[in-house]
């Protein structure tokens, strides 16, 4: 069978399962080659330490990457006790020691936990992507710099208990866009008076989806071209929590000229954002307006759809 040419249009959602020691980056590259693909981006970094839930969105479907990046987020997470370091985790060097009891009080651990789930408010940590004066902040802090951050609010919707272990517990996180792990790990921590820091980060779901259809790198460098093709999922599959508007060839065409277009009927309110088809073909996000119009807000390109790829 002939190879795909080189530089088709390859557009979907690839649930990539990012191996441990990997940038975020590096791993989608990967996944790029080995799909030929014009564009790619990922939904959301995960420190090289992390593992787990990567989605990669291919082609068109990085033009709504962002719904992905506002999404809520599961992790499993192991936090030690009794350690410092300075990156909040099991990468960074040990700034301070305390010693731990000879058997950790679940019952106090438990009491701090209840303390961080709901809203709170989160600094960043200094090893992250965040910027400060163009700079992102784990260059500065590799430079020795530390600057100040101003606390954001997050929301942790849920954090329970796996596992206990002498020094240490396993939680399970669901939580807001923007949380970090490292920084929740340390802060329950201090809380307790005992320092901490995670040994062990894995991503188990991004909004919509979960873990089950993952993939690793190795399982994708192993599948054919064609193989590899069938495990995209479709590019409106990142935006099935907004709702849908059909509608005919015309008002379709003049929606993809970037122009507005009356509506005769629709239950949607104004100021609504939803998913535009045509004959179940997804073309994009409209906006509802106050005047029965509907407007283009995001566009696919057809020709690109149409060319080739998933």
């Amino acid at each position: 069978m002939a190879r795909r040419r080189k530089g088709l249009p390859i557009n979907g959602v690839l649930l990539l399962d990012k191996p441990k020691g990997v940038s975020s980056n590096h791993a989608l590259q990967r996944v790029r080659r080995l799909f030929q693909a014009r564009k790619a981006g990922h939904t959301g970094t995960l420190d090289p330490m992390a593992t787990g839930l990567l989605p990669v969105c291919l082609g068109e479907a990085t033009k709504f990457s962002a719904h992905l990046l506002e999404a809520d987020k599961v992790y499993r997470t192991r936090i030690k006790f009794g350690e410092v370091t300075t990156t909040g985790d099991a990468e960074g060097d040990v700034v301070e020691r305390r010693s731990l009891p000879t058997t950790l009080d679940r019952d106090a651990v438990e009491a701090v936990l209840e303390r961080f789930r709901g809203e709170i408010d989160q600094v960043p940590p200094m090893y992250s992507a965040l910027k400060h004066q163009g700079r992102k902040l784990y260059e500065l802090a590799r430079e020795g710099e530390t600057v100040a951050r101003a606390p954001r609010r997050v929301t942790i919707y849920d954090m329970r208990p796996l596992g206990w272990e002498p020094d240490g517990v396993w939680l399970q996180v669901r939580c807001s866009k923007g949380t970090y792990i490292r920084t929740l790990a340390e802060d329950i921590g201090a809380a307790l008076g005992l320092g901490a820091h995670i040994t062990a980060l894995e991503r188990l779901e991004t909004g919509p989806f979960d873990s089950e259809r993952r993939l690793s790198l190795e399982a994708l460098e192993a599948m054919s071209d064609e193989e590899r093709l069938a495990q995209l999922l479709p590019v409106d599959v990142m935006l099935e929590h907004l709702p849908t508007l059909s509608v005919a060839e015309t008002v379709a065409q003049r929606l993809l000229l970037g122009q507005r277009a009356e509506l005769a009927d629709s239950q949607l309110a104004p100021g609504t954002t939803a998913r535009l088809y045509r004959d179940e073909s997804f073309l994009g996000l409209v906006e509802l307006t106050a005047q029965g119009e509907v407007t283009p807000r995001r566009l696919v390109d057809t020709t690109a759809l149409n060319s080739g790829g998933a």
